[in-house]
């Protein structure tokens, strides 16, 4: 059996870089920064006067860049930008499924079609995402990245309908993986997770809390996200979380799940401030018109040190395996202990 070879991915100032949820928050940074390093930018979003403004900002600042508006709910919405590019520009060399939505609110008080509207966009959105750019990308290869968010590894109150959809992007995103490598296509598949990022995310989310949404803690500046996302369009990457203290949330998620379950009320009040009164509008059905890259109430880190070792494989590695060692070790001691 032929072992299978990663797809090479072209420098970024090479590249035609399309991305979803281009108007505000990681997307727009991304965009930006992309567009800054030489690639040829496709902004997708549903705001057309923003998405203006974003590419003639971009043009004056010497990048290249053109706008599709289209709602990633809609397989037509998410082909026709696709066809955008390529009318444009000829082609599409990574492909970055951002656009997402939020809401604030039990499940059992979540109303039913915010919560089907919420799958719309963030789950079926990167299913009409990934399925299009699969179909142009299968010939010459390129990257095709999805940013996801440690919610698909941590069961969340009050943000459940949000974490089931990223639980469902991470299955959807791993067997896709599965099946490209299978078929030997020259693509490289990505899952961004983030941890809590200072976007205005919180301030767009349906809010049904007794007071302003916010975003869980720790929180880090888009920035972080934005240099992942270019460093998996040049090298192809598999899993990346941004941000380290998020990457131990996980970790102890993952071995201590119950523990979660009993202290999870604990969290409900870090994810709204009473003393604020809640935003009124959302973009769950149509765009909020503000094309902010970050959030107006919580300042995010700039620096984290996974981040830094997560755009290096053998720093990656050797951490990766120092945590395996400690874990063993410290099951070991528990066994030797009985």
């Amino acid at each position: 059996m032929p072992r299978y070879q990663l797809p090479r991915l072209k420098p970024l100032d090479q590249q035609v870089m399309l991305i979803t949820g281009a108007s505000s928050g990681i997307g727009l940074v991304t965009a930006r920064e992309a567009a800054a390093r030489g690639a040829k930018v496709v902004l997708v979003a549903r705001d057309e006067d923003v998405l203006n403004a974003i590419m003639a900002d971009i043009e004056e600042s010497g990048g290249s860049a053109i706008f599709v508006v289209a709602d990633v709910g809609c397989l037509e919405d998410v082909q026709q930008a696709a066809a955008a590019a390529l009318a444009r520009y000829g082609r599409i060399d990574t492909w970055v499924n951002n656009a997402g939505v939020a809401i604030y609110a039990k499940l059992v008080e979540t109303p039913m079609a915010e919560h089907e509207q919420l799958f719309r966009t963030n789950y079926f959105g990167t299913v009409h995402g990934c399925l299009t750019a699969i179909s142009h990308l299968r010939e010459k290869g390129g990257a095709l990245i999805t940013v996801g968010s440690i919610a698909a590894d941590i069961p969340s109150p009050i943000m459940g309908a949000y974490s089931a959809s990223k639980h469902a992007i991470k299955g959807f995103v791993h067997s896709l993986r599965i099946e490209v490598i299978a078929d030997d296509l020259p693509i490289s598949v990505t899952l961004i997770k983030p941890s809590g990022i200072a976007t205005p995310i919180a301030q767009h989310a349906a809010n049904h809390v007794d007071g302003e949404a916010l975003i869980p803690t720790p929180v880090y500046d888009p920035t972080l996200v934005a240099a992942a996302i270019l460093d998996a369009a040049e090298h192809p990457r598999r899993d990346v979380t941004v941000g380290g203290m998020g990457k131990l949330q996980t970790l102890l998620v993952e071995h201590f799940p119950a523990g979660l379950d009993l202290i999870g009320r604990w969290f409900e009040p870090m994810l709204f401030d009473r003393d604020k009164p809640k935003t009124t509008m959302d973009n769950l059905d149509s765009p909020v018109d503000d094309g902010m890259e970050r959030s107006p109430e919580q300042p995010g880190r700039r620096f984290s040190l996974l981040a830094s070792v997560s755009h290096n494989r053998l720093p990656t590695v050797l951490a990766v395996g120092a945590v395996a060692a400690l874990l063993l070790f410290g099951s070991a001691r528990r066994q030797s202990d009985r």
